[in-house]
């Protein structure tokens, strides 16, 4: 006879004794009846509690919120209802055009002192539960809330590892930790986890509006609860009498990548309010941007200025060459020289040596999308003055993405991720709406999932991106392999990927490199090329930058990678990976898959079927590996052609801190022209970095002391 565990036992008998008169139980179970979701009262308070397969996951947690007005929690339950419902909905963009929803939901009204209504809405999935508080307190307008009570108290916190990064309300540019859940104090969302039973898990929320962010803090007593961030007043959010929070979330998987392969987040928000998205199109896109963080350019006027009009032109024609839609030019606008003072920027005066309608003009007539850069330096007040009159005229000059920036504090005494920031990060999402306008936004407040809402919300950064290699210990190649697991369960990222000059040497040869952000002379990319290409795959964004100086791109080999992906995907899945030591995902673009691997800094061999290609059809697999030199020289790769088929296996290997990318094209297909001088099937070819290898350079590449033979000079993972 199986046990069944005391508290589980409890439960029951309270949902029993609390729920006689309303017919139903308050327990929800997925369509699969493997994970459960219980609620229970009593004179302290409501609770919930998590099962996996009749096992614990979170014991009974504390539910309610505090307002100076009421406590809104309830100690006893006035109904239950329950409903089930499966759909399928389609997006204009994501990892996955169709997505599934199928959930059963639960709605508990519990009733307390005063008669003080709370109304607990849950679902739950396959792959996890979710919740929300919704409630209305008659005699008043606004509340006041002090104090989120949603507590999260895993069953066995010693042995269940987590990855995260502290719980700050300013940044989410932090170094990921990995510790038992009994050693965390404090952590923001994503909060991943793997139980001692093997059990993959992930806290998050979805659909936040009009609230603070949710962080995770032990309190006093020992508990991890919902911590908010607060306005300058202390109080965590003004809210309407009537109101509903955003959903706490508990993604639940059997492997790792099941988290990454979940679309809870995005089920829990509502249908898109913007009723035509024809004009929201995913695309790849260059830019003046990489200089001025190596530090070879500036923002602002004068001889290192990286915005000209010059400049300008030179990317433009370099996208058109290389089937690349968009160019983003950062630095263009008046204000960059108030940069750490006032922050004030003008967003629509350019720069005089910035022609702005040439530029526009130029950019129509060669087919490529102009995108424009607005740094806000934290100064909302005179951003959002300006903001209607800046769409107003980005949108008469055919710019269609605005990429924002907020590195600076906000005036006020206001947080990033409090009720403010998210109501200002939302002000400009509906804004650029009106006008047909796509946002990347950096310094944002984390993603939701209100890209099914809002898909003109594009890509967000959020995390220590590519920019932090330019001037600081940089992102190691374990970092890379625990970024599909945390931070991109949330949502697309804007990390910037695919440097090919992997040790600067470019940048480092300007004797006039300005050093602005901290001490920048030994830093570097600390993967390989081939890693640098494969993280186009691995790393979403609609948005697909390739980072790099376009001149460490021209004639590159490497580079036609590139110019066949197709940032507008319409199925992917991660089919294999551990969190912190490798990753392999695959996308499809109308006919063609592209498939990324990366490893941490273990050399590791992987096998992978390629049941996820199109029963029937040869593929030209085109493979940009690792070559057998790439631990001690990363710029080493070397390229291969095959033919394959659903029913072939893909042997995967993988230098140190290394990768592989493979476009699979059917052969019946039109090769895209970039593609044709290439080598044939079967035909590798190895290309080393400093002009390294067999005959002359193929990339045109510089001489580099020290690295074509690993020497003193070479560049290793994780120096």
């Amino acid at each position: 006879m199986k046990r069944i565990p005391l508290f589980a036992l409890l439960a029951s008998l309270c949902a029993l004794l609390f729920c006689s008169a309303c017919g139903e139980r308050p327990v929800v179970t997925s369509p699969d009846g493997r994970i459960t979701l219980r609620v229970a009262a009593d004179a302290d308070g409501p609770t919930w509690s998590v099962e996996v397969d009749g096992e614990p996951l979170l014991l009974p947690s504390r539910l309610g919120v505090r307002t100076r007005e009421a406590l809104i929690a309830g100690t006893r339950i006035a109904s239950v209802r329950h409903s089930s419902f499966d759909e399928e909905w389609t997006q204009p963009w994501g990892e996955n055009k169709l997505v599934r929803n199928h959930c059963n939901e639960m709605t508990v009204t519990l009733r307390g002192a005063g008669d003080v209504a709370l109304t607990l809405r849950a679902r739950a999935f396959d792959d996890g539960v979710a919740f929300r508080y919704e409630w209305s307190v008659a005699g008043c307008d606004t509340l006041a809330v002090t104090d989120e009570l949603t507590e999260f108290r895993f069953a066995d916190e010693p042995g269940t590892l987590s990855w995260s990064i502290p719980g700050n309300f300013e940044t989410y540019e932090l170094q990921y930790r990995e510790q038992p859940v009994a050693e965390i104090a404090d952590a923001n969302t994503p909060f991943t986890f793997r139980t001692a039973a093997g059990l993959y898990g992930s806290v998050h929320e979805a659909a936040l509006y009009d609230y603070p962010e949710m962080v995770l803090r032990r309190d006093s007593a020992g508990v991890l609860k919902a911590d908010l961030a607060p306005l300058p007043d202390g109080v965590k959010a003004y809210v309407p009498a009537t109101f509903t929070t955003p959903w706490r979330t508990v993604q639940i998987g059997s492997r790792a990548v099941d988290l990454i392969n979940s679309a809870l987040i995005l089920n829990l928000n509502e249908p898109s309010k913007i009723a035509d998205t024809s004009w929201i199109t995913p695309q790849k896109y260059v830019g003046v941007w990489w200089g001025m963080h190596l530090g070879t350019q500036v923002w602002t006027m004068g001889p290192r200025h990286g915005a000209t009009t010059a400049n300008a032109l030179r990317h433009i024609d370099f996208a058109a060459e290389n089937n690349i839609q968009g160019v983003l030019f950062e630095g263009w606008n008046q204000g960059w020289e108030n940069w750490g003072g006032n922050q004030h920027f003008d967003y629509v005066e350019p720069y005089a040596d910035f022609d702005l309608e040439r530029i526009a003009a130029y950019a129509r007539e060669r087919g490529v999308e102009l995108w424009m850069h607005a740094e806000t330096g934290g100064n909302i007040p005179e951003f959002e003055r300006q903001l209607e009159a800046a769409m107003q005229r980005y949108a008469e000059l055919g710019i269609r993405t605005l990429k924002t920036g907020y590195a600076g504090g906000f005036k006020g005494g206001y947080l990033h991720h409090s009720q403010y920031g998210v109501q200002h990060y939302q002000r400009v999402v509906e804004t650029a709406a009106r006008y047909g306008i796509m946002r990347d936004v950096h310094e944002p407040i984390k993603e939701t999932g209100i890209r099914r809402t809002w898909p003109n919300m594009m890509t967000r950064e959020g995390a220590r991106g590519m920019e932090w290699n330019a001037w600081s210990e940089g992102n190691s190649a374990e970092y890379l392999c625990t970024l599909p697991f945390v931070r991109l369960l949330s949502g697309p990222m804007d990390y910037t990927p695919g440097i090919f000059d992997i040790d600067y040497s470019r940048a480092k040869a300007d004797k006039g490199r300005i050093e602005w952000n901290g001490p920048n002379g030994d830093c570097c990319i600390k993967t390989t090329l081939a890693r640098q290409i494969a993280n186009w795959v691995i790393i979403y964004s609609p948005l697909q930058m390739a980072a790099d100086l376009i001149e460490n791109y021209e004639g590159h080999p490497a580079f036609r990678f590139f110019r066949d992906f197709d940032a507008d995907c319409d199925w992917s899945e991660a089919l294999q990976g551990e969190i912190g030591d490798y990753i392999v995902v695959a996308r499809r673009a109308g006919e063609r898959f592209f498939l990324g691997a990366g490893t941490d800094g273990e050399a590791r061999t992987l096998t992978q079927p390629l049941g996820f290609l199109q029963p029937g059809v040869r593929y030209t697999a085109t493979i940009y590996a690792d070559a057998p030199d790439s631990a001690a020289n990363p710029e080493a790769y070397r390229i291969e052609e095959r033919t394959v088929t659903a029913a072939d296996t893909l042997e995967i290997v993988m230098a140190a801190c290394g990768g592989q990318a493979v476009p699979f094209l059917p052969q019946h297909a039109k090769r895209h022209a970039a593609a044709r001088n290439h080598p044939q099937s079967g035909d590798p070819h190895i290309h080393r970095g400093g002009g390294a290898g067999l005959g002359p350079d193929p990339c045109g590449a510089r001489p580099r002391a020290g690295i074509r033979d690993g020497g003193p000079g070479a560049v290793r993972c994780g120096e």
